[in-house]
């Protein structure tokens, strides 16, 4: 994690109106742009642990008292492949594949550890794996 920000977005980038991080809204935890996800994190600079789930339906909802965030956004994608963003270091190697094709598509990002994280990256250094986000996939409509 770099500048409290990172993205979920169209693997290839290059048909994107707004590609990450551009018009990225710090006030907001989970918000969208077409092709894109934008997510805040707690700490400046950090190594975050980031779960992703892919379901064929709505998933099972998560304890809201087990996360300091939670969120929920409808968006679409044209390829089916996504990958994670970062400010500082760019798009990730791997990619995440929701469908053979393009879609309608609904996210939940659950988030823990955030205060933590913050604290870390304000004061001794960066932290590893004391902030966590659980971010589901599933079918807009199903």
């Amino acid at each position: 994690m770099g500048y409290n920000a990172f993205g979920l977005q169209e693997s290839d980038d290059a048909d994107l109106p707004v590609p990450f991080p551009d018009d990225f809204d710090y006030d907001t935890f989970l918000s969208t742009h077409p092709g894109r996800l934008d997510i805040t994190n707690g700490g400046h600079t950090h190594t975050a642990a980031v779960t992703v789930e892919v379901w064929d339906g709505p998933p099972p909802q998560q304890d809201p008292a087990s996360w300091d965030e939670q969120a929920e956004a409808d968006f679409e994608w044209t390829s089916g492949q996504v990958a994670v963003w970062s400010m500082s270091l760019g798009r990730a190697d791997d990619v995440i594949t929701l469908a053979d094709s393009g879609g309608t598509w609904q996210v939940r990002v659950s988030c823990a550890g955030r205060a933590e994280a913050a604290a870390l990256s304000g004061g001794e250094g960066t932290g590893m794996g004391v902030e966590r986000y659980l971010v589901q996939f599933w079918p807009a409509g199903s």
